[in-house]
């Protein structure tokens, strides 16, 4: 049996891997989608000052105090922040990183920092006229059409704070450097924010590196072959 913990993206929450966890446990796994402060059913939590170090600790947290080990720990989008952070607080609890259509920093850098100066810009002007807080893109640019799908997602995103993207990772523990990772590309159509960690861990031997061809919230639209794809780590 594996143990799963599923890290979900900026202004989602733990819900949206509902379509997901089914297959996992299925077969047999253990999973855990846990909700980062300030966001999903924790929205009444939500203040200025969350930032990215909040949420490391929210899965930190979920980790230690559920006791998990040889965790295959999954970050969508802004998650694969989290999971990099939380890579180099507790390596030891960890079998696998998973970064889907993620972000993948290096130490000493934030969210801004591995954007386009444009889309970095973009970033800081709409944290700064909404209070500290980043209102969610429309609902397609998660690559989300199906009119039950959209039903289903655009309610549930909530605003996220602003302070989570402006802050740096530090990577200072040398286990990092040995956990085994995968890249999963979703290119039908990409998001752009991802095209260059596609590329680089495409060819890195380092990583191994999966499509899927549908949008950004792979989790919603395409979960039983996303589910396939984390099957086979376990």
């Amino acid at each position: 049996m594996a143990t799963y913990v599923l890290v979900h993206g900026a202004w989602h929450g733990g819900w949206c891997w509902q379509r997901v966890t089914p297959f996992l446990r299925a077969a047999g796994h253990e999973v855990w989608t846990p909700t980062l402060t300030g966001l999903g059913e924790r929205s009444h939590l939500a203040n200025p000052d969350i930032d990215l170090n909040t949420h490391i600790h929210d899965i930190v947290n979920v980790l230690e105090y559920e006791h998990l080990q040889k965790v295959i720990l999954v970050g969508h989008s802004y998650g694969g922040m989290v999971i990099t952070g939380v890579s180099n607080e507790v390596p030891d609890r960890l079998t696998h990183l998973v970064y889907l259509d993620a972000f993948v920093p290096q130490d000493g850098q934030a969210l801004v920092d591995i954007t386009t100066p444009e889309r970095r810009e973009a970033i800081r002007q709409l944290a700064q006229t909404a209070g500290g807080f980043m209102p969610p893109f429309p609902v397609e640019q998660y690559g989300v059409f199906a009119e039950a799908d959209v039903r289903w997602v655009k309610p549930k995103l909530v605003p996220h704070p602003a302070k989570t993207i402006t802050t740096p990772v530090h990577l200072l523990n040398d286990a990092v450097a040995t956990l085994p990772r995968t890249y999963i590309y979703c290119n039908k159509p990409a998001m752009g924010f991802f095209d260059g960690f596609a590329e680089r861990t495409r060819n890195d031997k380092k990583w191994r590196y999966r499509e899927l061809a549908t949008g950004h919230d792979a989790m919603v639209t395409m979960p039983k072959e996303l589910a396939g794809l984390l099957l086979e780590l376990a």
